[in-house]
């Protein structure tokens, strides 16, 4: 997903230079009209293209990359078929270099460019619950199949608690619905997170949240699972993403006692600098935690500006991954699929979410018999105990996938480190 249009001179540089500062354009090599794997499309029939809509620039890069990785080799292994289907891949990038993250402008042009595209199987993305928000509406209207590999943000598909007033039905103004996801909530992650602090010992938790769609609502998870669990919260402080520091905000929550402390955000919104200034308010015994949007390179390791070694030892991340070892039998085949074709025995955990979210593209596509939009998204809801890499799960009728295991990380020499998994229901 990360990223990792060349021109010749003159005006023709300009030009290629805009381009790129737009954002959402297409990953090289993954464009244009060859199938996935860079093979002609080939044979007689439908011809349907997936696109993949995931921010290839800033600190989720690593995740993402594996993530079009994971997609590639899915399409490899069908040889780019769906059934009768003949299958093309795009991957495009809803995030721009300035910024540094996904962006309203890159994820509403992606959105539109694929709305308004002839014979589309299905658009994979978001990876942040916030850029869904912005491209939820404009795929509903053309009823274009979406599916999700990473977004947690309750709000995006019922009205439970985490979820915002109007939520989820602003995101369907045709009253359909078209959007799936093959990650647990933040129901279940609230509720992981909540587990994991009380098995830890702590008894008073301060939380910060970055006041962004997937922030704000695991925010109120975790207080609710925490208020079930009996765990004392001290608060939860909106921050400012780009704040100079939180220093105030650290020693104060120090003044109340607190011997936790956990942030529900993502990397881009102030992450490293928080968890550097509560670890050095709250001191080396204090507990830090995090939850799947911090689970990225850009906060484990120093190298790429993330957390000190010091505070990666206080520190645990949730994560809806797990170590290859506990994946079931299709899972520890994809690992080792993976590793044949790209050299990497441990690819980040996205990866294999990835590869799953053009699995189920595939298995819908096939299963809607006549690969028209309205029928693959109907052929999604109707997903029922699903054999696969992740294990069996359904998609219930709001989208959500029946998996509830959470992976708990430690961190390791800038690496996330598997240290156990956590089964938490909402």
């Amino acid at each position: 997903m990360p990223v990792r249009l060349f021109a010749l001179w003159g005006l023709l540089a300009a030009l290629a230079l805009g381009v790129a500062a737009c954002g959402g354009q297409e990953e090289e090599g993954t464009g244009g009209d060859t199938a996935a794997g860079g093979t002609p499309a080939e044979g007689g029939g439908k011809t349907l293209t997936v696109y993949s809509s995931l921010p290839l620039q800033g600190a989720s890069r690593p995740q993402t990359t594996a993530m079009v990785d994971g997609i590639k080799l899915a399409f490899q292994e069908a040889d780019n078929k769906a059934g009768k289907f003949t299958l093309k891949y795009q991957s495009l990038d809803d995030s721009q270099a300035q910024a540094g993250s996904w962006t309203p402008e890159a994820t509403s042009q992606n959105a539109r460019k694929v709305a308004q595209a002839e014979d589309v199987g299905a658009y994979i993305g978001e990876f942040n619950s916030g850029a869904s928000a912005i491209s939820m509406p404009i795929l509903n209207e053309a009823m274009v199949p979406q599916i999700s590999p990473a977004n947690t943000a309750v709000g995006l598909t019922s009205d439970e608690a985490g979820a915002n007033p109007g939520e989820p039905e602003k995101y369907y103004p045709t009253g359909q619905r078209h959007y799936v996801r093959i990650v647990p909530k933040d129901t279940i992650q609230g509720a992981a997170l909540t587990t994991v602090m009380k098995k830890d010992g702590c008894t008073k938790v301060f939380m910060a949240n970055d006041k962004e769609v997937y922030g704000a609502g695991l925010a109120s998870n975790i207080e609710n699972s925490a208020r079930e669990q009996g765990l004392e919260m001290l608060g939860n402080e909106g921050i400012d993403p780009k704040a100079a520091n939180y220093r105030s905000l650290a020693s104060r929550a120090k003044g109340e006692g607190a011997d936790c402390f956990v942030f529900a955000g993502i990397t881009a919104n102030g992450a490293v600098q928080i968890f550097k200034d509560f670890s050095a308010a709250l001191g080396p015994k204090a507990k830090l935690y995090g939850p799947d949007g911090v689970a990225e390179s850009g906060f484990s390791d120093p190298a790429e500006g993330g957390i000190p070694a010091s505070v990666a030892k206080q520190t645990k991340v949730t994560v809806a991954t797990l170590e290859p070892t506990s994946y079931p039998p299709e899972g520890r085949q994809f690992f080792q699929a993976f590793e044949r074709e790209y050299g990497d025995k441990t690819p980040d955990p996205y990866a294999i979410y990835g590869y799953e979210a053009a699995q189920l593209a595939m298995d819908a596509i096939e299963r809607s018999g006549t690969g028209e939009k309205e029928d693959i998204v109907k052929a999604l809801f109707a997903t029922k105990e699903r054999q696969s890499v992740l294990g069996t799960y359904s998609i219930d009728e709001n989208g959500d996938t029946t998996l509830t295991t959470y992976g708990v990380y430690t961190i390791d020499n800038g690496e996330l480190a598997f240290d156990e998994s956590v089964e938490a229901q909402a």
